[in-house]
Formats: structure tokens, C-alpha cells, sequence
């Protein structure tokens, strides 16, 4: 990260985060949850906009964690807001990632899958030096388009994590980017293998035994929850190139182990590739035992599953299990099942996620250096909440402006009251409000008018060649189209009005020396009589301090 007024060292706040990162995806959540307590005065220590989002993002995780989903909701739609504010770069990429996850987590598909693009755009435009923060990227990318079932991707982004980590020195970093590669390769060799495609199937699986031997042979000590998915994902490949008999014994002995040590999510995790083991050799073999201890592994799985919050194994194993008892010719336990997972997957928007998926993989496959530098440039330039250009963007327009040549008037337009929106309504009225003061700005401003979202609940709109009395007639137009709108669809105790602080630039006439006033001095003029017009009752448009206030001037407002 890049800090900005930060009280601490910044090598102490990235390994906070990484440790925390770490944490995150571990099996037990009260090591994460004490690292963030441990963590939380540090990272509330710096007020640079990466760290406070990322303060934001981890809040989300423990809300997540202690069955909060409004409080998870509010701080990841604070960090999502923050991102116009972080640099193009891996670390920006590697929080668009966590935050895709935790939305994952969530079952918020649709905004999970808008910030892994972001992110994944991100991560293709970094072509310099290997990072940690590139490498998490990728880790963080690869859980995520699993969890979206778009594994071919997982598999993608978890190969070019192990390429990164390859190149940088932490081994231990490089055993888990390997482990999760031959995960990633396994999952997918499962689904091509149920598809049909045993060749394909057989030449993934034979690449995950390949990452899981590398894995093993590196110098490193993995967890013993690491070590016994290495067992597990092992087993798990040789299935998949078809040893059955092979791979069944050192699963069992495997589950063992996990069953006596492991977290909820791990011994779900073997249940399940147990269970789909023991099925495909009862098929072979026609064994109804074998069977029946299938669906008896494939229960526990989904309830260990349903316990972590790994909406998409769940879903699976309730999928499975509806087929697995039709196979064994009980209808009604059959329905039940299938049922629970229609009723699961509808919750999920699954017809939404097709799509999202659809769009994700044609954009994958469109990587030319012109399209990846427009939607970058683009990412960069727009607050993707209002879709209007954000203050880089504004910052870079009002750079290239020449004062003097002809008039120009800037207004900075501030919601009244915003902050009791959002805290006696809620942080999605609130965005709703934003969005809508941003059309109304651009619907009633004139043609060539550029409106931007300047922070937060603040607008700035440029009026090129508008002097200071026909910017104050646009700027009233705006005022009285806000305070006149409908507002009676939202959970407003009080209509939405905004005030306004208008500065101008004359024109200057030929042969007369251009007085030097650039345009920051310009907006703060504007935000000046912004103040005015505030702390003269709000909803009013003010371009001089009014004479009952210390400094004189004319008030050039409209009532409260």
C-alpha cells in the first residue's frame, strides 16, 4: 500500500495484513477474529484511503463471522467507495479480490463477480516486478471464481499465483499458492470427468499429483490442516485418473486424521470427495453398502458446509445427495433433497450468475492491449456508483482548463443533512440518494456542463464559458430540481436538498495581463460560499458571503 497520513510504519501495517489475510482463510475463525482485535488500533491509525478501506473490508469478514449481514453489507459498500481513492496497482487488485470473497461468502454474486473483473483487470495490467500483493491477488481471485463455479478461471488465476510466488522468497508462500493450484485443478478435473471428458479430466488431475509432490518436496512446514488437504487433494487426483482402489486407502486413513483434528470446513471437505469415491466404486461394483455410506459422508459434509458458510458445496452436496438416493430407487428422500437445493440455488439468482459468468469468460478472452488500457483508464476516471467522472477524473479536466480565455464558473454542490440519511435510514439509502442527486444534476444542467462526484456527498460541476450570473440561474435550476423531486419511495424523514457554492473565472479582455488565480484556488473559493450557504440554512445557491455574516457580500441564495 501506498500510505498517506499514516501515525505508523507502513512495513507494520502490511504485515498486520498479511498475518490478518492469512488468518482469513484459515479453517479456525477465532484466530482471525484476535488477530483483528490485536490489529484493529493499527490499522485505525492510518487515515490513507487503501488502509481505511481495507479497515472496512476486514470489518466485514468478522461481521460475517459473528452473523451480522447489515453491518458486513455497510462496510464493504464504505470500502467499495474508497477504491476511487486507491492507485491503480496489485495492492488495489488484491483488496478488489478479498472484497469479491467476502461478497462470495455473503451470496452477493452479482457484486462479487463486477469486482472480480475489476480486480482480474488489475492483476493483467501489472507486467513489473513480482509482489506478495500480485500473488495474494491471485489467491484471493482463485477462491473467488470458485466460489462463482467458474473453475476453469480458478484454475487460471491459481497457476499464475503459483508463477508469482515462484519468483519471490517466502517458500511457505509458494507451498499454499501450489496447494490451492492442485485444489483448483482437481475441482475442475471432477466436473470435466461427471461431463464426460475423462482425457481432460485425467490430464488435470495428473497436473494436481505434479503441484502436490512439488508442494511436498519444498522446505517448508505446512499446517497440519495444509498437510492433510495435500492428502486429501492427492487422493482425490488419483480418482479422478481413474486408480479407484488406489486412492481409497489413503483417503480413508486421511479422514482419520482429519476427523480427530481438523476444523468443520476441512472434514466436510473430505466427507464430500469421500463420498464421491465410495459412489463411483459402488456404481462399479454394485455395492449398496458402499453406497449408503456415501449419502451418510455426504450429509455431514453438507451440514459441516452449511456451518462454514460454503454456499456453493453445499448446494453441491445437496445435489448429490438428491441423485445418489434416486439411484438407489428412493424417490421421496430423492425429492427432498433436490428440492432443498432448488430452493438454495433460486435464493442464489443462478440464471444471474450464468450471465455474470457468460460476460466474465468473453472477457477473459479479450485481452488486447488497447481494450485492457480503455476499461483500465476507465476504472480509473468513473465513481461506479453514480457513473460519473470521480475527482481524479475532475482533478485531471480542470488541469487542462486555460482561465482567462473565456468565463468559467465551477459549483460545488453538498447533500444537506447526508450523514442522517445514512444513519437513520441506512448506507443503501443513502447510495440510492446519491445516485439519484447525480442524475438530477446531470438531467437539468446544460449541454457541455460536466458534473462529477467530487467525495462522498459532495459534486462539483464545471460551466464552461458561463459567467457568474448565469451560473448562479443553472446552479438554482439544479438546487430547486433536488428539493422538488419525489422522494417518497425512500425511508426519508425529511425531503433531500442540497446546498451550493458557486466561484467564477472571467474572461480577459485582450492585451490586459491574465491575473494568476489557478483552479484550486477557484474550487476553494466555491467551497467557501458553499460553507456560506451551509451555515445560512442550507438549500440555497451562494456565489459572495452574505452581509450577516463576518465577511460582506451579497446573498445570492434562494430560501431555506
Amino acid at each position: 500500500m501506498t500510505p498517506g497520513p499514516a501515525r505508523v510504519a507502513p512495513g507494520v501495517l502490511q504485515a498486520a495484513l498479511w498475518r490478518l489475510l492469512d488468518a482469513s482463510d484459515s479453517e479456525d475463525p477465532g484466530r482471525f477474529l484476535d488477530l483483528l482485535e490485536e490489529y484493529g488500533a493499527v490499522l485505525a491509525d492510518s487515515e490513507d484511503p487503501a488502509w481505511t478501506a481495507w479497515r472496512h473490508a476486514l470489518s466485514a469478514r468478522r461481521a460475517q463471522l459473528a452473523g451480522e449481514p447489515d453491518d458486513a453489507a455497510a462496510d464493504v459498500a464504505a470500502a467499495r467507495d474508497l477504491l476511487d481513492h486507491c492507485p491503480v496497482s496489485s495492492e488495489t487488485a488484491l483488496l478488489m479480490a478479498y472484497l469479491a470473497h467476502v461478497e462470495v461468502t455473503a451470496d452477493h454474486l452479482d457484486h462479487a463477480m463486477l469486482l472480480a473483473v475489476d480486480a482480474s483487470l488489475l492483476t493483467d495490467g501489472q507486467t513489473g516486478q513480482p509482489s506478495r500483493a500480485l500473488l495474494q491477488a491471485h489467491r484471493w481471485l482463485s477462491h473467488t471464481l470458485s466460489g462463482l463455479d467458474l473453475e476453469e478461471l480458478a484454475v487460471a488465476h491459481a497457476a499464475r499465483g503459483h508463477q508469482v510466488a515462484a519468483a519471490l522468497p517466502d517458500v511457505g508462500d509458494h507451498g499454499r499458492l501450489l496447494l490451492l493450484s492442485a485444489r483448483q485443478h482437481v475441482e475442475l478435473a471432477q466436473t470435466l470427468r461427471r461431463r464426460g471428458d475423462s482425457a481432460r479430466a485425467a490430464e488435470l488431475a495428473g497436473a494436481a499429483i505434479e503441484q502436490a509432490t512439488t508442494a511436498r518436496e519444498l522446505d517448508w512446514e505446512p499446517a497440519q490442516a495444509e498437510a492433510d488437504l495435500l492428502d486429501v487433494v492427492q487422493a482425490w487426483a488419483l480418482m479422478c485418473t481413474g486408480d479407484l482402489d488406489d486412492a481409497l486407502g489413503p483417503l480413508r486413513r486421511v479422514r482419520r486424521s482429519v476427523q480427530r483434528d481438523a476444523g468443520i470446513w476441512l472434514r466436510g471437505y473430505t466427507d464430500l470427495v469421500l463420498a464421491r469415491l465410495l459412489t463411483t466404486v459402488a456404481k462399479r461394483d454394485g455395492d449398496v453398502v458402499l453406497a449408503e455410506e456415501a449419502i451418510d459422508l455426504l450429509v455431514d459434509a453438507s451440514g459441516a458446509f452449511a456451518a462454514t458458510g460454503d454456499r456453493r458445496r453445499y448446494r453441491q452436496t445437496l445435489l448429490e445427495l438428491g441423485q445418489d438416493n434416486a439411484d438407489l430407487g428412493r424417490p421421496a428422500e430423492a425429492l427432498h433433497w433436490l428440492e432443498a437445493y432448488r430452493a438454495d440455488t433460486g435464493r442464489a439468482h443462478a440464471r444471474g450468475r450464468e450471465l455474470w459468468a457468460e460476460m466474465f469468460v468473453r472477457r477473459s478472452r479479450l485481452r488486447e492491449a488497447e481494450r485492457q488500457a480503455a476499461v483500465l483508464r476507465r476504472h480509473a476516471l468513473e465513481n461506479p456508483l453514480t457513473g460519473l467522472g470521480n475527482r481524479r477524473s475532475a482533478e485531471r479536466r480542470l488541469g487542462a482548463l486555460r482561465l482567462g480565455e473565456e468565463p468559467l464558473s465551477l459549483a460545488v454542490v453538498d447533500v444537506d443533512r447526508f450523514k442522517e440519511v445514512n444513519d437513520e435510514a441506512s448506507h443503501t439509502q443513502g447510495d440510492a440518494v446519491l445516485r439519484r442527486v447525480a442524475d438530477l444534476l446531470r438531467e437539468h444542467s446544460r449541454t457541455g456542463d460536466e458534473v462529477y462526484r467530487w467525495a462522498g456527498d459532495e459534486f462539483l460541476v464545471v460551466l464552461p464559458t458561463a459567467t457568474e450570473a448565469l451560473a448562479l440561474v443553472v446552479m438554482e435550476r439544479l438546487r430547486s430540481a433536488v428539493a422538488e423531486a419525489d422522494w417518497s419511495d425512500l425511508s426519508l424523514s425529511d425531503p433531500v436538498t442540497v446546498s451550493i457554492g458557486v466561484a467564477t473565472a472571467p474572461a480577459v479582455p485582450d492585451g490586459q495581463p491574465s491575473p494568476v488565480v489557478g483552479w484550486r484556488a477557484l474550487f476553494d473559493t466555491a467551497d467557501l460560499h458553499l460553507f456560506s450557504a451551509k451555515r445560512g440554512g442550507r438549500n440555497r445557491v451562494r456565489a459572495q458571503p452574505p452581509t450577516d455574516l463576518p465577511a460582506t457580500g451579497t446573498d445570492q441564495g434562494a430560501s431555506a
